[in-house]
């Protein structure tokens, strides 16, 4: 009897145990938390019955499923690869590229990115980090060959970075896959090959000894210039005074020949014969006067006597 009582007590006891197991593993699957950097997608029979951001919740047991997305900006490397010691590792599927000048380049971005819709993040798309890899390669090459070798390796780094990510982020919004474009840099870019290196960097050497000379060129342009203009202001004032003073001679000729005009119109014969004897004052102080009847075949020099 006391051997029938054990059993049945361990029983009731196994039974209890499962009862409370199955409670706690119920009330246990009802129950989730979600982070402050994550956000919760609620399906029930397939479908999605919510979204819920940080905090505690409940949700029906074994109907509904939760499932945990990471809202955090991420990083990855384009073109190349982090190896485990912490060096990069070029990856030339992804890095060579081709510029309009039918050149090849080695060029190497880092995306930011994060999700921006967990839903579509989740069943949009299957693997929707592969198809952001593929949207960024996809815009990096599109961009790429409209810039010639010379400006994605100098000068152009800052607007093939804006061009390739204003693409990508109109290509993300056109196919949804839940996927933000936070930022994008172009970390390196180079010549595939060492002779290129060594050729690009005497370009490089060039166009600095280039902007030397210029900004040579500019300060001797800032010192000439000043002294130049005063030289052409002097030159200008110089010249006006001539101006006045030749306007002023030819009015006081004018008004002279104007006041012996009304001298002649009035006194006519004494008027040429003071101008003739005028004329003659000055004249004959620096003739040289000789006398013959005409007929003289050759002239005693007069000075000596």
């Amino acid at each position: 009897m006391f051997s029938f009582l054990c059993d049945r007590v361990n029983k009731y006891m196994i039974i209890f145990a499962v009862i409370v197991i199955s409670v706690v593993a119920t009330i246990l699957d009802g129950v989730y938390i979600v982070g402050e950097q994550e956000q919760a997608v609620i399906t029930m029979f397939g479908n999605v019955v919510r979204t819920d951001t940080a905090g505690l919740y409940f949700k029906i047991p074994y109907l509904q499923k939760c499932q945990i997305v990471d809202m955090t900006t991420h990083g990855t490397g384009i073109g190349y690869a982090v190896a485990g010691n912490g060096q990069n590792i070029t990856i030339d599927d992804e890095g060579i590229m081709i510029t309009s000048d039918f050149n090849l380049v080695n060029v190497d971005f880092y995306l930011e990115y994060k999700v921006s819709d967990p839903i579509a993040y989740l069943y949009q798309t299957s693997a929707p980090e592969d198809i952001l890899r593929n949207m960024v390669l996809a815009c990096i090459r599109d961009t790429v060959v409209n810039f010639t070798v010379d400006d994605v390796i100098t000068t152009g780094k800052s607007q093939i970075q804006t061009e390739v990510k204003d693409a990508l982020t109109a290509m993300l919004q056109e196919y949804n896959v839940g996927l933000q474009c936070i930022n994008l840099t172009v970390q390196d870019a180079a010549p595939p090959t060492a002779e290129i290196v060594h050729a690009f960097k005497e370009v490089e050497t060039a166009k600095q000894s280039k902007e030397t000379t210029i900004n040579v060129a500019r300060k001797y342009q800032s010192e000439q210039l000043p002294l130049a203009e005063a030289q052409a202001d002097q030159i200008l004032q110089k010249a006006e005074a001539l101006k006045q003073a030749r306007i002023a001679e030819a009015q006081g000729q004018s008004a002279r020949f104007s006041n012996m005009y009304n001298e002649y119109q009035a006194y006519p014969l004494i008027t040429r014969q003071r101008l003739f004897y005028e004329a003659m004052e000055e004249a004959l102080p620096g003739l040289k006067v000789v006398i013959t009847d005409g007929k003289a075949q050759q002239l005693m020099p007069l000075e000596k006597f």
